[in-house]
């Protein structure tokens, strides 16, 4: 992992380091994988329950309400008590969240199952992130975090077609149950690997970030007033709205019905495609483990790769959109790919922060990206929904709601672009 030994004794030893990372990594795995399987279900939720587009937004956006919900507390809990005590309790929560929907009779019962799972598995990957601000150096952390996305990504592809072939094995029902028991498993590892919390250490300065407060002063400990006052949380926080949260809207639902209702895909087709789409992010997020140090070294931080990159996601969702029917799986997960450069932003925002700040700084920040995944879920079937009802066909429904959230997602980075430079995060220890 690129954790070094350190006389502060804040960092870990490599080998612990690598244990530590495996233990969130497989309960990251499990997150992502309840997370993204609404989208392989979808055929066999609709036909069971008769839900509607809005519907269908609406269920698998309440994952993402559930875990938007738990970020302000969970940042003020990860900085007082750890990530393993938090990890443990909210665990807990996604087991029954997989009890409750496996034994839905109907759409309430499936909603509130949803809405459990993600406040379960809301410290999955910001617990982890919040413990690597301390254990492990500034290099070790981009390359942790890109490779806890690449674990993610995992999840995602054991969602497609492995779910899909399943399905007509075991059912959905006993599905939701397995997952219950794999998540019980990840509570054990983590009570057993996770190292303690102690508090008052902190890390020793990196090159990235220069010099942090180890304390905050009283008037800070305190609450999230000093997160959301600092300049560069406000400069990505439109990208982490629009653009993040889209692009995890896409991947983990509105990629199915796309692929079946506007490219004439069958289920197993579309279930396929999920799956190279989901590889595809796998591979990218890897090479960004593996790329991201290096090119940290040679001047290319977070803000110049997302300066530079992210246009990459806005051609290619405006080519998705124009292409239409002709526009399957190679496209969607074109869009994905290009969108990672906004996944940078994340720590980024960890190191424009003291540590003592870092659970609160990365909570707020996921607070953002999944309330936007939230928003852009339910809107997009909600502008399905009402192109439809004005006669439109189906495939000119989904072209019309996208054009709108590609719109979305140029505003976010002109903002992006049109902010002070010297709101970089690497000038923004203090708001």
């Amino acid at each position: 992992m690129g954790a070094a030994t350190s006389p502060d004794e804040a960092l870990l030893p490599p080998r612990t380091a690598i244990v530590v990372f495996l233990t969130f990594a497989f309960a990251y795995f499990l997150s992502a994988l309840v997370r993204a399987v609404t989208a392989t279900l979808a055929p066999t939720l609709v036909q069971e329950f008769a839900l509607q587009a809005r519907d269908l937004g609406l269920l698998a956006g309440g994952y993402f309400l559930g875990f938007a919900a738990t970020q302000l507390p969970l940042g003020k809990w990860l900085d007082r008590h750890g990530p393993r005590k938090v990890s443990l309790g909210f665990l807990g929560v996604a087991v029954l969240g997989c009890l409750v929907f496996s034994q839905a009779g109907g759409f309430t019962g499936l909603l509130a199952g949803r809405v459990l799972c993600g406040a379960g598995v809301s410290a999955c990957l910001m617990a982890p992130l919040t413990g690597y601000r301390r254990w492990l150096n500034a290099t070790a952390q981009m390359r942790a975090n890109s490779w806890m996305l690449m674990t993610g990504s995992l999840g995602m592809v054991a969602s497609t077609l492995p779910v899909q072939w399943a399905l007509p094995v075991m059912g959905w029902r006993p599905l939701f149950w397995a997952l219950a028991c794999l998540i019980a498993l990840a509570m054990a590892v983590v009570a057993l690997q996770v190292p303690p919390w102690r508090s008052g250490l902190s890390p020793p300065q990196s090159a990235a970030t220069g010099p942090l407060p180890s304390v905050l002063p009283p008037s800070q400990s305190e609450g999230y007033a000093v997160v959301w006052r600092n300049a560069y949380f406000q400069r990505v926080a439109p990208l982490a709205f629009f653009v993040y949260g889209g692009m995890v809207a896409v991947q983990t639902l509105w990629a199915g019905p796309w692929m079946q209702s506007v490219a004439g895909y069958s289920a197993l087709q579309a279930a396929t495609g999920l799956f190279w789409i989901n590889v595809s992010m796998l591979c990218t997020f890897w090479l960004w483990g593996m790329c991201g140090p290096w090119l940290l070294r040679r001047g290319w931080d977070a803000n110049r790769l997302m300066l530079w990159g992210l246009p990459l996601s806005l051609l290619a969702l405006l080519g998705t959109v124009v292409a239409g029917p002709h526009a399957g799986a190679a496209a969607l997960a074109l869009f994905c790919v290009c969108s990672s450069f906004v996944s940078l932003s994340q720590p980024a925002v960890a190191l424009a922060f003291p540590p003592d700040l870092a659970g609160r700084a990365l909570s707020a920040f996921n607070l953002v990206i999944f309330v936007g995944v939230f928003v852009v879920q339910w809107c997009i079937g909600l502008l399905v929904d009402a192109l439809a009802a004005l006669g439109w066909a189906p495939a000119a429904s989904f072209q019309g709601a996208m054009a709108l959230y590609l719109a979305c997602n140029a505003a976010a980075y002109g903002w992006f672009v049109l902010q002070p430079r010297r709101h970089n995060a690497q000038h923004t220890a203090h708001p």
